[in-house]
């Protein structure tokens, strides 16, 4: 497989090279072109009735993503994700995995394995409409943020306090530690006001903007002009 991140770092899209019988998972809606050769097959990620059942009573989250499959010759295909931000590559590798938020999932390689219902995922310990992914195998994987990606490399025992709704991705090898907080931002989103506390060794990613707040400053700016159109 090759592949190719084009016009990042604001509108960047992952353009895949597939030779015959290869195949990339992706995020159900982010292909944006393939050529006749890819054939697609939609899959929900949960692999028992058991799995399915506990996610729909906590909330009805779900993973459907899609595989792309080379048949019969070589193709390609574009996949680009909603916010607009950068595409970044995480390397995952046998014993050096990661937790990523589901929304900033936006493809992996064949051997890449994403695991909801790890804890993360189904309990919802990262706050409303917030969930993680554990992703381990070897690999390539995608991510997707909304606004650029901050790095942050954690030596042994260095801590990190992030903002969930900027929270990206964290190595696997680090500890962590969800909390919920009140204050002056709580108030004004009316939100949870969550954050988690990452430990090192390892590597943290935040994105730069917050979707979270975007919506709620575009609602203070249309809201008006909603509620006389509703009169």
């Amino acid at each position: 497989m090759r592949y190719k991140i084009k016009y990042d770092p604001s509108y960047a899209m992952l353009v895949v090279n597939l030779d015959a019988g290869e195949r990339i998972t992706g995020e159900a809606g982010a292909m944006t072109y393939m050529t006749p050769t890819i054939e697609v097959m939609t899959r929900r990620r949960e692999r028992s009735i058991l799995g399915t059942i506990g996610l729909k009573i906590l909330g009805g989250q779900s993973f459907f993503v899609n595989d792309y499959i080379a048949q019969g010759g070589p193709g390609q295909l574009g996949l680009a994700a909603a916010p607009v931000g950068d595409i970044q590559t995480l390397k995952v590798e046998s014993g050096h995995g990661f937790i990523i938020q589901k929304a900033a999932y936006l493809a992996s390689s064949e051997n890449v394995e994403l695991d909801v219902k790890w804890e993360g995922f189904t309990k919802g310990l990262f706050g409303q409409g917030l969930f993680m992914i554990r992703v381990y195998g070897e690999g390539d994987l995608f991510i997707n943020t909304f606004g650029a990606i901050d790095r942050h490399e954690l030596g042994s025992g260095e801590e990190l306090v992030v903002d969930n709704f900027h929270l990206v991705a964290f190595s696997d090898s680090c500890n962590y530690e969800v909390q919920k907080i009140g204050g002056w931002k709580e108030t004004i989103l009316s939100g949870e006001g969550f954050i988690t506390r990452i430990t090192g060794p390892g590597d943290v990613y935040i994105q730069t903007k917050n979707l979270r707040e975007f919506v709620d400053w575009l609602w203070t700016l249309l809201s008006h002009r909603v509620q006389r159109g509703s009169r």
